[in-house]
């Protein structure tokens, strides 16, 4: 048997996860969940005299099974395809199910990777609530160095919903090209022979080439939900990693700090870079159930999460480029979450398998961590799509 990676002291160069290998297999298995030893981060903090203590139930989910492309999958055949980091499962507000793995536990920060995008338009609903923010607003009302890009007509609404015109090839499989010159902007990538340095924000004024009006189908591209964390940050004053310790963190009672990556500059990658423990990503979906209440107060303004689950243009969401992923599901996509309409269910989902699925009908939360090897795997994204369906239906019954 092989030694883990990252064994030893130091390990073997062959086990190393480094910034050239972190987001692929098997190396992920480790990084995703030391994150910050490979990339600049900034603390996310909580508030350990507001410790927010789920109860325990727990429910026997031996028999729960379900069938997918006319093969059934139990929870552990499930947990073990879909390369399971930690699994988290409330229902009515109590743990009822944990799983943890490839060297997790309960108090371990996981990257989110496009999860973190849903976590940061809950803080924009919660500075919005405040005034400092008009999803009205265009984008260079807030931002002026944007009048020359592709944002210069753009409102804060486009960016929150992925309406923007902008002609960006999100391939994570490139080796080239400018989602790569993206990455090494954030810091999730190393410089080349003969790269200068960038940063996020400077590219984002560089960004010029347009496909379509704004407004137009859902169109899914990462750097606007960077943008918006820098919309944020520009319309308080206040970098985001203060501002979501202090509107979620710290009064949600997480039990431990989060952090985000940033660049050179310090620009968080709000797009991907939000890493947090699984059972502190399930209590975020529970106080989505509660209305973005926690005991009486409230922490996100429930107009905000009832617009998530109500709102939202279900042709813009047919007429896009990641409809086929969902099966024919009848869905729309509100405020950096994705909500599959029939089931009354709010989803925020990230590459290599990160997961938050929040059932408002059957008040279930089910908080997934993952390092599948692909980035993008339709299978396995249809997959845990009707894993969370099943096991709602099970928990319900």
């Amino acid at each position: 048997m092989s030694p883990p990676l990252m064994s030893g002291f130091p390990s073997p160069e062959a086990d190393q996860a480094s910034l050239a290998n972190w987001r692929t297999g098997p190396y992920n298995k480790w990084a995703f969940h030391h994150v910050r030893e490979i990339v600049p981060s900034a603390d996310i903090p909580n508030a350990p005299d507001n410790l927010w203590q789920l109860e325990t139930q727990p429910k026997d989910l031996s028999t729960l099974s379900f069938k997918y492309r006319d093969s059934t999958f139990s929870l552990d055949r499930f947990i073990r395809e879909t390369d399971t980091d930690g699994l988290v499962i409330l229902h009515r507000g109590k743990l009822v199910f944990a799983h943890y793995a490839n060297g997790m536990t309960a108090h371990t920060p996981h990257i989110l990777m496009s999860v973190s995008k849903s976590m940061t338009a809950l803080v924009a609903g919660c500075v919005v609530a405040t005034g400092a923010l008009d999803p009205d607003q265009r984008v260079t009302a807030i931002i002026p160095e944007l009048r020359d890009s592709v944002y210069a007509r753009t409102t804060v609404r486009h960016v929150l919903d992925m309406r923007v015109g902008l002609k960006f090839d999100e391939n994570y499989f490139a080796t080239s090209g400018p989602i790569v010159e993206y990455r090494k902007a954030t810091g999730w990538n190393s410089l080349g022979p003969g790269d200068s340095p960038n940063d996020l924000r400077h590219l984002l004024t560089t960004l010029t080439d347009r496909d379509g009006a704004d407004g137009g189908p859902f169109h899914y591209v990462s750097p606007n939900s960077d943008l918006l964390g820098w919309l944020l940050e520009r319309a308080t004053g206040t970098r985001f990693a203060d501002l979501m310790s202090d509107h979620i963190w710290k009064p949600l009672g997480a039990h431990h700090p989060a952090y985000v990556t940033v660049d050179r500059n310090g620009a968080p990658r709000c797009a991907g870079g939000i890493c947090m423990t699984v059972p502190d990503l399930a209590r975020v979906g529970q106080l989505m159930l509660q209305n973005g209440k926690r005991d009486g107060t409230s922490i996100i303004p429930a107009r905000w999460i009832d617009d998530i689950f109500a709102n939202g243009d279900p042709q813009a969401w047919a007429n896009s480029d990641l409809a086929p992923y969902f099966g024919g599901r009848s869905m729309h996509y509100r405020n950096k979450w994705y909500v599959a309409r029939d089931r009354r269910t709010a989803m925020g989902l990230g590459i290599h398998g990160q997961h938050l699925f929040v059932d408002r009908a059957n008040h279930i939360v089910i908080a997934k961590a993952s390092s599948q090897a692909s980035p993008l795997d339709a299978q396995l994204t249809e997959l845990t799509l009707n894993f969370a369906d099943a096991a709602s239906d099970y928990l319900a019954g």
